[in-house]
């Protein structure tokens, strides 16, 4: 939308326009596409990124690219080379070590202090979630899954009511993105995800072990197969 801002100058108040996607929206805009591309793998590992063919592809200048870049690198979403060379992190058998042991560290946390309320109408919400993934993975649609079964996982940690640990979590997830990618294809799942159910009989039951356990295989196991 465009509108006006105003300015004072000696013969009083000037009505100037206002662009409708200032620098500052239009960074802000390309930083949160990218960073939730990445985040459901619709990139590959190793994919490398221009600040040319991002502008042409938001249709914003050099600047607001370059920011959002240097945003998404810093939080390790993207690498940045000597070279210059920006892309897609390709995740070492150490790396992808690390960061399962942060999700079996941060999410049993989360879906502990989730536990507590884990109303009937969450549960109701997982198992609807459970069901779009299930159709998904019958579709073999791959940044599909990838993203019902991150929301599967976020609706569950909201109701821990931890936003730092959460926030941790889903850096987690966005550095792991292109790897889930490659992930899917090595599973070749057939089915949804086993441990999401032993998760909702877990929260049915109040069983706080039993979460804790399932939602730690469940977010690790398929990420150490990944490791040559």
């Amino acid at each position: 939308m465009t509108g006006t801002h105003f300015v004072i100058t000696n013969a009083g108040m000037k009505a100037l326009p206002r662009s409708s996607d200032t620098t500052g929206s239009a960074h802000d805009r390309v930083y949160k596409s990218l960073r939730t591309r990445i985040m459901h793998g619709e990139l590959g590992p190793g994919e490398a990124l221009t600040l040319r063919g991002i502008g042409k592809q938001y249709d914003v200048s050099m600047t607001p690219a370059r920011e959002a870049i240097r945003r998404l690198v810093a939080e390790g979403a993207l690498t940045l080379s000597s070279s210059g060379r920006v892309a897609t992190p390709e995740l070492s058998n150490e790396r992808i070590e690390e960061l399962a042991s942060l999700r079996a560290l941060l999410e049993p946390e989360l879906a502990s202090r989730a536990l507590p309320r884990a109303h009937l109408a969450l549960i109701d919400r997982l198992e609807d979630i459970n069901l779009r993934v299930s159709q998904m993975v019958a579709r073999h649609d791959a940044t599909g899954y990838i993203r019902m079964n991150l929301e599967f996982h976020r609706t569950l940690y909201l109701r821990a009511q931890a936003p730092a640990i959460l926030a941790m979590t889903e850096t987690v997830w966005l550095q792991l993105g292109p790897t889930m990618r490659a992930l899917y294809g090595r599973l070749n799942r057939s089915e949804p995800p086993y441990h999401h159910k032993l998760i909702i009989a877990a929260l049915k039951a109040g069983d706080e072990p039993g979460l804790r356990l399932a939602v730690r295989t469940d977010t690790t196991k398929g990420l150490r197969m990944l490791k040559n």
